[in-house]
């Protein structure tokens, strides 16, 4: 390659990644224009109670879902999936959503939230790894969907990959198996709370603790309502904020008995690394406003908060969009029913127990 080609190859890079920004844009100005235009549409039709109840994260990730049909088609998608930026998205509106929830309201559900982790987290990977390990799942692909059930989905699937060393087409595999099974939950669990009758907190932590992705837990809890959004935000962060203690895990148990190596025993920088730093940007934000609100008042606060929720979720819409556009078949072809029949299995275990310690531990929250 000449150095006017490799100059030129980076440039063609960014210039699809920002074709990429543009594509999600477009469709969440679109999700934007449907959230308004629909409810009107349907006033004073049959259609009005169901027009009025459909939340922008289900507009956004059918719209992101059909842009991928469209770009897969014509050969596109590929090339712009550079910017399809999920997890850029998704953290900054959580970072944003810290700034709307009181610092008082966090430390009120940190303590069940973290049992809730806890023992959710022991219970669901413990048995993921167990029941894969009995259907013979290589270890590595194992660890994989172990850890993305059981914390936060994709980005825990990421961390554990480089602990363990696993495989791209293992990583590509197991975030394929998290959306796939995190899309049909953004609407599932929202309507199993209304059958269940269960109260804004326990929903919320229901569907934090639940949920394998942050995006898709913030897609529910949105559907349930704002005070459901703030629990299962706060659970969720609580489990993320562990996920740096599992990937060194992970990078231990590898390096000393699956692989038998002492060359790359984890350290404190290897927790730093692995540590997810968007849960320090929301207790931040959380903390700011906090003292904001209380030097100025609540009043003249709100129309800040306001510009800042407007902005977060314009990030979220962006996130939801990105999910849609980034969900790809081809991998769980590839790979066979076991995965698949592992992940269903530790879902439903998730989904039980989750259930059981919500109700326990949340019952009697109230923001």
């Amino acid at each position: 390659m000449s150095d006017r080609q490799a100059t030129t190859a980076p440039r063609s890079a960014t210039a699809w990644a920002l074709g990429g920004v543009a594509v999600v844009v477009v469709i969440g100005a679109l999700v934007r224009f449907l959230e308004q235009a629909v409810p009107e549409a349907a006033e004073g039709t049959a259609w009005a109670e169901i027009a009025e109840a459909v939340e922008y994260p289900v507009y956004a990730i059918l719209l992101g879902l059909l842009g991928n049909v469209v770009l897969t088609v014509t050969g596109l998608r590929e090339r712009l999936s550079g910017g399809f930026r999920t997890e850029f998205f998704i953290k900054t509106g959580l970072v944003l959503l810290g700034a709307s929830i009181d610092f008082s309201v966090i430390v009120r559900a940190a303590g069940p939230a973290v049992l809730q982790a806890l023992v959710l987290i022991t219970a669901v990977f413990g048995f993921t790894w167990w029941l894969g390990g009995r259907l013979g799942v290589d270890d590595k692909l194992r660890a994989l969907l172990a850890s993305a059930v059981s914390i936060c989905g994709v980005s825990a699937a990421i961390a554990a990959a480089g602990a363990v060393q696993a495989k791209k087409e293992q990583l590509a595999y197991t975030a394929s198996l998290v959306i796939l099974f995190a899309l049909p939950s953004i609407f599932l669990l929202p309507a199993a709370v209304d059958v269940l009758g269960l109260s804004p907190a326990v929903a919320g932590a229901w569907i934090g603790g639940n949920i394998d992705t942050t995006a898709a837990v913030s897609a529910a809890g949105a559907i349930v309502g704002e005070e459901a959004l703030q629990i299962a935000t706060i659970v969720k962060t609580t489990q993320n904020a562990l996920l740096g203690v599992v990937a060194v895990a992970l990078t231990a148990y590898f390096a000393l008995k699956v692989e038998r190596t002492a060359s790359a025993r984890p350290g404190i920088r290897d927790f730093w690394e692995r540590f997810p730093k968007f849960v320090l940007g929301f207790l931040a934000a959380s903390i700011i406003a906090t003292v904001v609100i209380g030097v100025i008042g609540s009043d003249a606060a709100k129309p800040l908060i306001s510009d800042v929720n407007a902005f977060r979720t314009t990030f979220l819409i962006l996130a939801f969009v990105s999910i849609g556009l980034e969900f790809r078949v081809a991998p769980l072809r590839e790979a066979g029913w076991r995965p698949i029949g592992v992940f269903a299995a530790a879902t439903g275990v998730n989904l039980a127990v989750g259930l059981g310690l919500a109700v326990l531990l949340f019952s009697g929250v109230t923001l």
